[in-house]
This record gives structure tokens, C-alpha cells and sequence, in this order.
């Protein structure tokens, strides 16, 4: 069964029932052993691409926003088993020509990685994805507060919704987490690790 273990902020590693390991915008917390197949990095900022941070099999690839927008739209890729594709992610600390989210399919499971983003338009077709597990910031600095996060959890009905990049400068906050009045909340702590179902 895929696994999704927490690292915090708005780090995680997501690693499937045949032992391919994905990391998503690394930087915060620890468990970077696991060697990387890939890493896929959502923007620039440098609290999201820490790519020297995770240990790396031969081969592995590098998929940032900077190949997701390549050619001016969102790119799909298959890596390893997994399906990728790029989604829209924006607001006003971050510009949509220059970051991204991504809809990582593994093991039959859907994950939507948001990166950081706020509400917005296209968000609706997320809803038509079946998605199982939705990770949505909600610092209300740099992203969308979690008033909003809530709002977007409901357009996009995922089976479980998992709150991340509540506090910047620090891993976590769970009174923050269990303050946010998504419907089907997932909180899951720094340094926890997940089965996907």
C-alpha cells in the first residue's frame, strides 16, 4: 500500500506499494534518507525546493514548475508508475506563470499536491477528479487563510483534506489544524507517516 509521510511546512514524501519514492518540495523536517526516484518542486521559493535536501537513486528526475509550464501550458508526465500532471496554483505572493500544483496518481490513489496557492476559478474542475487526499495551505501570509483553505476544500471534495503550511518558520501548528473547519479533515503531525487508502 503507498505510503505519505508528513515531513512539515509544506514538505512530504509519498512512496508507493513497489517502493518508488517521491518527494514533494522538500525542505522542512527530516526523513530525506529514503533514497529519491523523484522530486517534484511546485515553485521557487526556497521553502519549497530544497532539492540537495533528499538522498537520490541513480537516474532520479527533477520535475519543477519550471518543466510542468514548459511550452506555456500544465504538462502531464509518467514516471515510475506514477502519473503527474500539473494543475493551476495562484495568488498574490505567487505568480501563475511560476508555480504550480500537481495531481500525483500512485497505486490508484489521487493526491493533490496544491503547493501554495489561494482559491481560484479552476479550482472547480478539481471537484470532477475523484481526488482521495487533498494537502491545502492555509498560513493566511502566503497562501489563502484557512477560512479559505475550508472554502476550497468544499469546492474540490477530496475524501480527506490535510492541512499544511499553516505557520510559517515553524513545521506545524496543530491548534491552527484543528481550528480549520474543513469537511473530511486529515491531520497528520510532523514526522507521521500515512497509508493511502
Amino acid at each position: 500500500m503507498a505510503k505519505l509521510l508528513y515531513q512539515g511546512h509544506g514538505s512530504y514524501r509519498i512512496t508507493a506499494k513497489d517502493g518508488f519514492v517521491a518527494y514533494v518540495d522538500p525542505y522542512a523536517g527530516k526523513g530525506y534518507d529514503l533514497p529519491a526516484d523523484l522530486i517534484l518542486v511546485t515553485h521557487q521559493h526556497g521553502d519549497h525546493n530544497a532539492i540537495d535536501l533528499p538522498a537520490k537513486k541513480p537516474g532520479c528526475l527533477i520535475i519543477s514548475n519550471e518543466e510542468a509550464l514548459e511550452g506555456g501550458r500544465h504538462n502531464s508526465f509518467e514516471v515510475g508508475g506514477l502519473s503527474i500532471r500539473a494543475v493551476h496554483a495562484e495568488n498574490r505572493n505567487h505568480d501563475p506563470k511560476k508555480c504550480v500544483g500537481f495531481l500525483i496518481l500512485v497505486d490508484g490513489i489521487l493526491i493533490y499536491a496544491s503547493g501554495d496557492t489561494s482559491k481560484n476559478r479552476r479550482m472547480e474542475a478539481l471537484s470532477r477528479e475523484n481526488i482521495n487526499y487533498a494537502l491545502l495551505p492555509g498560513d493566511g501570509i502566503y497562501n489563502m487563510d484557512l477560512d479559505e483553505a475550508a472554502e476550497c476544500a468544499e469546492i474540490i471534495g477530496a475524501k480527506h483534506n490535510i492541512p499544511v503550511h499553516l505557520k510559517p518558520g515553524q513545521l506545524f501548528d496543530r491548534k491552527l489544524a484543528q481550528e480549520w473547519k474543513a469537511p473530511n479533515k486529515l491531520i497528520i503531525d510532523p514526522g507521521e507517516e500515512i497509508e493511502l487508502g
